[in-house]
């Protein structure tokens, strides 16, 4: 029960996650793959979709969705507002370090997705944070 108390207080309420949405537009996809059967390339296609600027990271690839691809959050050479991160949870802490480096405004972890020591990070520096939610699934219940 304590560990559930310490991830509510972590997690942004359903009026910051409807602000989020509503006022972030620049999203950093962490993992996206270009499998379009993949959830990571069905979500970045979704946003795209509702007028988000998605910013594909991932080393594999050159361009995803028609947007040039990243290898990393620091090599994005213009401000990103979103960090959106579909990759295993031991990838999380770096994940959140680089995004505190390159000003992000929130840390969006994907369904399934919880790291409470990243979490705590990202908020001690006044960072939104986003655990173990869909973007799309939000952006529908929220805006849709």
């Amino acid at each position: 029960m304590a560990e559930n108390q310490g991830h509510q207080e972590l997690q942004a309420s359903p009026e910051e996650i409807a602000a989020i949405l509503k006022n972030y537009r620049v999203v950093a996809v962490v993992g996206l793959s270009a499998d379009p059967s993949r959830p990571s390339y069905q979500v970045a296609r979704y946003l795209q979709e509702h007028g988000y600027r998605i910013v594909p990271v991932n080393p594999g690839y050159k361009e995803i969705l028609g947007e040039k691809c990243y290898p990393s959050l620091k090599d994005i050479p213009f401000p990103v507002e979103v960090v959106d991160i579909f990759r295993q949870p031991e990838a999380i802490e770096a994940i959140v370090s680089e995004a505190l480096e390159v000003g992000a405004k929130v840390i969006w972890m994907q369904l399934g997705l919880i790291n409470e020591e990243a979490a705590r990070r990202a908020r001690a520096a006044g960072l939104k944070v986003v655990m173990d939610r869909c973007l799309k699934i939000e952006h529908g219940h929220h805006l849709g």
